[in-house]
C-alpha cells in the first residue's frame, strides 16, 4: 500500500473500544488502531512496561480512547463523517456509553500510521500462563509461560483489552487435554492460539472476515502449531462434529444471535465462553442462555465488561 489514506478518528472511552471499532469493521476499513490508555495505566513494570512512546496515548488525559479506522483516498470524506457519527449515535441510542463519541476526519501519509501504532503495543502476561507477544518485540519466556507469538495487523486484537483478557483467564481454567474448542469469530486467532497452547486437542477459529481469516492463518504458522483449523464463514455451515468448548469474544447482541447455533454444536455438558458483552446488556445475555438450555456457571468482570461462562445442559 502507498499514498494518502483518510483516516477517521473517534474520541471514545476504553469501555466501547469494541463496538467503536465494529463500525469500521463493517465498512471498507483497510486498516484500524486503537489507543486505550487503560492498556498503559495498567501494564505491569518490569519488562512487560510501557515506554516514553506511550504517553503519546495520554493526549486526553488518560481519560480517553481512541480509534481510528483507514479508508481509501477514492472514498468521499462527507460520506464516511456521516456514516460513522451516525453509527455512533445508534450505539448512543441503544444506552452504549461512548464518552466523548467525536468524529474527525483527514487526509493521512501511509508512513503515518502503517506502523506507527506498533510502538504501542509491548508482550502482555495474562493469568497465569499466557504472554501475548508482537513478533517485532523481544521476550524472555519464564519457566511454566505459554508464549503467544501474535502479528494481529491494525484490524485485528492484540490481547490487551478486557475482553480477550476475561476469555483467555476462562480458557485457563477450562482447557482440558482432550478438549476440541472453537472459536467463534476468530480474528488474529488469539484465542485459537492461546487454547492450542494450553493443551486443547483441536481448535477450529472461524470468521466472516478473509482479512481475518488470512492473519489467523499467519499467527498458527508463527507459533508453530498443528493442531489448528482456521475456516472462513459461518459457524454451522463450516464447522464439522461437535466441540467441548465454544468461545466467542463479539457484541452481546451477536451472541445471542449465535446462542442457538452454538447449542447445535457442542457437546452436552460442553462449555460457552462469551465475551464482548457490557454490563448494561449482561442480564439479556444471560436471559437467552437459560431459555436455551445453558446453565450459567459463573460470570468475570473487567471494568464494564463481562464474559459469561455457561454449560450446556
Amino acid at each position: 500500500m502507498s499514498g494518502r489514506w483518510y483516516e477517521v478518528k473517534v474520541v471514545t472511552k476504553s469501555e466501547a473500544i469494541e463496538p467503536i471499532s465494529g463500525i469500521f469493521y463493517g465498512m471498507d476499513v483497510k486498516g484500524v488502531s486503537v489507543e486505550d490508555p487503560n492498556d498503559i495505566l495498567n501494564r505491569e513494570q518490569g519488562p512487560l512496561t510501557w515506554d516514553f512512546a506511550d504517553i503519546n496515548i495520554l493526549e486526553y488525559g488518560g481519560k480517553a480512547a481512541v480509534v481510528r479506522g483507514y479508508f481509501n483516498e477514492s472514498e468521499s470524506e462527507e460520506e464516511l463523517l456521516s456514516y460513522v457519527k451516525e453509527k455512533v449515535q445508534e450505539l448512543i441510542d441503544m444506552g452504549i456509553d461512548v464518552g466523548e463519541g467525536t468524529v474527525t476526519c483527514q487526509l493521512v501519509k501511509e508512513e503515518d500510521w502503517a506502523n506507527n501504532w506498533k510502538k504501542y503495543y509491548k508482550p502482555t502476561k495474562i493469568g497465569g500462563k499466557i504472554v501475548i507477544k508482537p513478533v517485532w518485540e523481544e521476550y524472555q519466556v519464564s519457566e511454566n509461560e505459554l508464549l503467544v507469538e501474535l502479528d494481529p495487523g491494525m484490524a485485528f486484537g492484540t490481547g490487551t483489552h478486557e475482553t480477550t483478557r476475561m476469555c483467555i483467564l476462562a480458557l485457563e481454567k477450562y482447557v482440558k487435554a482432550d478438549t476440541t474448542v472453537f472459536d467463534i469469530g476468530t480474528g488474529s486467532g488469539i484465542l485459537a492460539i492461546a487454547a492450542a497452547k494450553m493443551g486443547a486437542n483441536h481448535v477450529v477459529g472461524v470468521d466472516l472476515d478473509p482479512v481475518a481469516v488470512d492473519s489467523a492463518k499467519e499467527n498458527v504458522a508463527l507459533n508453530n502449531l498443528n493442531n489448528i483449523e482456521i475456516l472462513e464463514g459461518n459457524l454451522m455451515d463450516v464447522v464439522e462434529g461437535k466441540g467441548d468448548l465454544v468461545v466467542a469474544n463479539i457484541l452481546a447482541e451477536i451472541i445471542i444471535v449465535l446462542v442457538d447455533q452454538v447449542k447445535e454444536c457442542l457437546k452436552k455438558g460442553g462449555i460457552f465462553i462469551a465475551s464482548g458483552i457490557i454490563k448494561e446488556r449482561e442480564s439479556m445475555v444471560v436471559e437467552k442462555l437459560k431459555s436455551s438450555g445453558f446453565a450459567i456457571k459463573e460470570t468475570l468482570y473487567d471494568g464494564e465488561w463481562v464474559c459469561i461462562v455457561s454449560e450446556y445442559l
